[in-house]
């Protein structure tokens, strides 16, 4: 018998609550949340104080809530995924090896995909998109209600574009990198343009501007936003990320895998938070105060957006390196001045960092762009990362994330409901 296996119970024994909850390892109140569930059956006690159960079935449910444990002890109940793209260790995060800022602020937002993908930066790397893929996209974005979000946009974009591309399903590396490489041109393309008219020339980053602001843009901020582009292209596993790779695993096509991430995205806790920390900023230089305006937050019981990341006990080092870029922008002092006196002044009730998505508001601010604007770069950027996790689950055994349920409903056999 192992070590840590009780020994079987007196078949006949029954046990009092108390015992139950040390033999299951919980306290008492848990016991009946058992019962409650059907995972525990009770009897009254002798005398009618208290309750008993029948020890096999303690001993049956003690087994299960140990094998469970076990099996979720390697990643503390978190699926692990084995992955060479992105190391996140001691405030830093690397991209293949490399340090992601590094790559940031030496590439263009192009050559880091390449390097997401290839191994390779490729430099003077730029993406084209098919007039084909474009022309499909567009009518398919611009017949979108006026009010539809930036995911939905290149949500029905990816899936419009899918459908011009007969090669879809060909899973090899080399179709799929040439997917991505067309992919992601596509998906800005078909972004209405936020002046007078579309412009599909130079770098993705100048291209996206278009569709982000009306202003012309100065060297400065373009660069600005290309590396925040750069910055953001991948995070480890992401909850996006995962549902990219738990659809690649079921074998669905590059364009499907994207959707799958966007599909995700969209949610306030990921994509969706640099607008939250956009409107958050601009309450701030309207009032000139921070102070008003994250007490009004705390009043509403939020949480303050912008500030600290699971991650990183310390600074978020994306939010660090495009700092450093906004700070050579000439229209950036004030919200930069803004941003900071939300750190001091969340400051004085918990110590967090600013995270990424505030220094995303920063630049969305100062360039004139709308508070949906950072989930736009987000999810653009983050593609190029959706592809690199795709093409590395397409070289695994097919459907290998299937994670298992653990049953906590009722026992069967139960009788049908009249």
């Amino acid at each position: 018998m192992r070590d840590h296996e009780p020994a079987p119970l007196d078949m006949e024994r029954r046990l009092t609550t108390r015992e139950a909850a040390e033999l299951l390892g919980v306290k008492p109140e848990t016991v009946y949340a058992y019962v409650s569930r059907g995972q525990l059956s009770s009897r009254r006690a002798a005398g009618g104080r208290g309750s008993t159960f029948d020890a096999r079935e303690v001993e049956a449910l003690a087994r299960r809530n140990r094998r469970d444990g076990a099996a979720s002890s390697g990643s503390g109940g978190e699926l692990s995924v084995r992955t060479g793209i992105t190391l996140i260790e001691a405030d830093r995060y690397y991209f293949r090896g490399v340090d992601a800022v590094d790559l940031a602020t030496r590439h263009t937002y192009e050559e880091v995909a390449e390097w997401l993908w290839t191994g390779r930066t490729s430099p003077g790397r730029t993406f084209t998109a098919p007039a084909a893929s474009v022309a499909v996209a567009r009518r398919a974005v611009d017949a979108l209600p006026e009010h539809a979000a930036p995911t939905d946009l290149l949500r029905v974009a990816t899936i419009a574009a899918a459908t011009a591309d007969p090669l879809r399903f060909d899973l090899s590396a080399d179709a799929v990198l040439g997917t991505a490489r067309t992919l992601i041109p596509t998906l800005v393309a078909a972004l209405p343009a936020a002046g007078r008219e579309r412009r599909d020339q130079g770098s993705l980053a100048r291209r996206l501007w278009n569709r982000l602001s009306a202003r012309d843009p100065d060297e400065a901020s373009l660069r600005a936003l290309d590396a925040a582009l750069a910055l953001l292209a991948d995070h480890d596993l992401a909850a996006s990320t995962l549902a990219v790779r738990v659809a690649a695993s079921a074998r669905a096509h590059p364009y499907a895998a994207v959707s799958a991430g966007l599909g995700v995205i969209e949610g306030p806790l990921h994509g969706a938070a640099s607008g939250f920390a956009h409107r958050l900023l601009q309450d701030v230089l309207d009032q000139g105060d921070a102070a008003p305006v994250i007490a009004d937050e705390l009043r509403a019981g939020r949480r303050i957006p912008g500030l600290g990341h699971r991650l990183y006990p310390g600074e978020d080092p994306r939010a660090r390196a495009l700092f450093t870029f906004l700070e050579r922008m000439p229209r950036a002092e004030p919200a930069l001045l803004a941003a900071r006196d939300i750190v001091d002044t969340a400051a004085r009730h918990a110590p967090l960092h600013a995270n990424v998505d505030l220094a995303l508001a920063v630049l969305t601010a100062s360039c004139g762009m709308p508070p949906t604007a950072g989930e736009t770069i987000f999810a653009v950027s983050r593609t190029a990362g959706w592809i690199a996790h795709a093409l590395e689950e397409y070289g695994e055994r097919p459907l290998r994330m299937r994670p298992s349920g653990l049953y906590a409903g009722p026992k069967p056999p139960q009788p049908l409901p009249e």
